[in-house]
C-alpha cells in the first residue's frame, strides 16, 4: 500500500507486517553485550529522516525514579519541589507532567497535596506495577494517567519475568486492557528497550496497543526507557541501540504519533542529555527527566539540561522561568543537604566560575569573552572568579568587582595597589604550599588588613 505524507510531500510505502517472533531461545545481542567486554556499537550505515515534531515539552520523574536513588522527599519537600517545577515549566507547559509513586500513606498525602495546587502543568500522573489491583489506587486519587512496566528485552522477559514473549506480551496487554476498562489513559514503560529485539517484540507489541488504542478512544502512549543507557545517537548506527531508528520505527513501522512518543534514557555512558535530544529531533514529542539528573546508577537525563536543550533547538524559553533553576539548585543542597559537584552544568556552585588569570583578564574587559551566556540575566547567576595560584591581579579585580557588586566607573581596576597588594598575599599562601581555592571571607580579611580605609570604602559602596 502507498500513503501521502504531508510532511514529505511524497509517497511512501505502508505494506509492512510485524508480528510476534517467539522464539524459544532468548536473544541477548551477545555479539554487542558479551558483558566482560565494553558494549560494542554496530552500525548498518542507514539513516531515518529527522522528523522534529510541532511541539516538544519534557516530563518529570524526580518523585519517581528520582526517589529511588536517594533518600525519600518528605511530603514537604515534594510539594516544595513541584511548585519550582511549576514556576520552571511556564504557562505553556514544557514541563508538562510529573510522575509520582502511590503506595504509602506519604505518597498518597504527596500526590493529593500537589493536585490541590490546580496547577494545569505539571499534570500529576503515576507510576504502577503491572498488576490490576494497583488501578483501584490511581483511580481512588483521581489520577488520568499512569504508567505500567511492560520489560520488552529477552533479559528482562526470560531472564527476570522466566516467561515466553508471548505470554509476556498477553500479560502486558491484559493490564493495558484493565486501564482502559476504568478510563485511565496508560502509559506503557517498554523498559530496556536499547536491548529489546525491535521488529520481533517492540513494533508486534506496539501494534497491539494501537488496536487497543483505536478500539477504546484513549490513547495510549509509549516511553521507550533506555534502561542502561546504551542508547547511541550517531547516524547510521544499528538496531537495538540506535536512538533515531527507535524512534523512527514506533512513528513510522508502529503507526505511533509523535505526541504519544515519549524517550527515558539513563547516562550510564555519559549520553543521556544527547540521546533526549536526538529523540526530540527524531519524532518524540516528550522527553523523561528528574531534577539534577538524580536516579538510577548514573542517573536519569537532567531536567535543566533539557530546559536548556529545548531553548537552544526552539530558539525560546517560551516563558519559562529559568532563575528557577538556580532556586532549585540552592534548595538541593540547603534543605536537601545534596552535594552538587560544583563543576555541574547550571547548578553547580562553579558552573560559570573561572580560576584562571588569564580568563580573567578577559572577562574584566567583557564578560562575554569567557561566559556561556548571560547566567546573571537568565539564570540569576552571576559569572564568578574564583581565587588561587593561578588568578592573578586580573582575577582578584574581578573578585572585588564582583565581591562588592562594584558598578561603571567604580569598579577597580587591575592595577589598583592593593590589587597588587593582596595578589602578593594570596601568591604567598601557596608558597606555603597551600592546595585549596581561598575563600571569599578569608580574602576579605586580608584587603581589610592591607588597608582598612579602602576596604570600608567598598563595604559602603552604594
Amino acid at each position: 500500500m502507498l500513503r501521502f505524507n504531508r510532511k514529505t510531500n511524497t509517497l511512501i510505502h505502508t505494506n509492512f507486517k510485524y508480528t510476534l517472533q517467539d522464539v524459544r531461545d532468548p536473544n541477548l545481542y551477545r555479539e554487542l553485550y558479551s558483558y566482560d567486554e565494553i558494549p560494542k556499537i554496530p552500525f548498518n550505515h542507514m539513516r531515518v529522516p529527522m522528523s522534529c515534531p510541532d511541539d516538544l515539552w519534557i516530563s518529570d520523574t524526580t518523585f519517581r525514579d528520582g526517589q529511588q536513588a536517594r533518600a525519600p522527599y518528605t511530603v514537604e519537600q515534594i510539594v516544595t519541589l513541584y511548585d519550582l517545577l511549576h514556576r520552571l515549566g511556564g504557562p505553556k507547559g514544557i514541563i508538562r507532567q510529573s510522575e509520582f509513586f502511590i503506595y504509602s500513606d506519604k505518597d498518597k498525602q504527596a500526590v493529593r497535596q500537589c493536585q490541590e495546587r490546580g496547577y494545569r502543568f505539571p499534570e500529576v500522573t503515576s507510576w504502577i506495577r503491572a498488576t490490576k489491583s494497583d488501578f483501584k489506587l490511581v483511580k481512588e486519587l483521581g489520577i488520568k494517567e499512569t504508567g505500567i512496566l511492560v520489560s520488552c528485552s529477552d533479559y528482562h522477559i526470560f531472564k527476570k519475568l522466566q516467561t515466553s514473549r508471548k505470554r509476556a506480551m498477553e500479560q502486558y496487554l491484559d493490564i493495558v486492557k484493565a486501564a482502559l476498562d476504568i478510563g485511565v489513559r496508560p502509559r506503557c514503560h517498554f523498559e530496556d528497550i536499547t536491548r529489546a529485539d525491535f521488529y520481533g517484540f517492540v513494533v508486534p507489541f506496539a501494534l497491539k496497543l494501537r488496536d487497543l488504542m483505536d478500539e477504546s478512544g484513549i490513547p495510549i502512549k509509549i516511553r521507550a526507557c533506555d534502561t542502561m543507557g546504551y542508547g547511541i545517537c550517531y547516524p547510521g548506527a544499528a538496531l537495538p541501540r540506535s536512538v533515531p531508528g527507535i524512534i523512527y520505527g514506533l512513528y513510522f513501522h508502529a503507526g505511533f504519533p509523535s505526541a504519544l512518543i515519549e524517550w527515558h534514557g539513563h547516562n550510564d555512558f555519559y549520553k543521556a542529555v544527547t540521546n533526549a535530544g536526538t529523540a526530540w529531533l527524531y519524532g518524540a514529542s516528550a522527553v523523561n527527566c528528574s531534577l539534577l539528573g538524580i536516579g538510577e546508577r548514573t542517573g536519569n537525563t537532567p531536567l535543566e539540561a533539557m530546559v536548556i536543550e529545548y531553548a537552544q533547538l526552539r530558539g525560546s524559553t517560551e516563558e519559562m522561568d529559568l532563575t528557577a533553576i538556580t532556586e532549585i539548585a540552592s534548595y538541593y543542597e540547603r534543605e536537601l543537604g545534596y552535594d552538587i559537584p560544583a563543576m555541574t552544568p547550571f547548578v553547580g556552585k562553579k558552573f560559570n566560575t573561572t580560576q584562571a588569570g588569564i580568563h580573567a583578564d578577559g572577562l574584566l574587559k567583557d564578560e562575554e569573552i569567557y561566559n556561556i551566556f548571560n547566567t546573571d540575566k537568565i539564570l540569576n547567576r552571576p559569572v564568578a572568579v574564583s581565587i588561587n595560584a593561578h588568578s592573578g591581579v586580573a582575577g582578584i579585580a574581578h573578585w572585588i568587582n564582583d565581591r562588592f557588586a562594584l558598578e561603571g566607573a567604580y569598579r577597580v581596576d587591575k592595577k589598583h595597589p592593593c590589587i597588587v597588594a593582596l595578589k602578593d598575599w594570596v601568591e604567598q599562601q601557596y608558597a606555603q604550599e597551600r592546595v585549596t581555592a581561598l575563600g571569599d571571607d578569608e580574602l576579605e580579611e586580608s584587603l581589610k588588613n592591607i588597608d582598612p580605609e579602602f576596604y570600608e570604602h567598598l563595604k559602603n559602596y552604594d
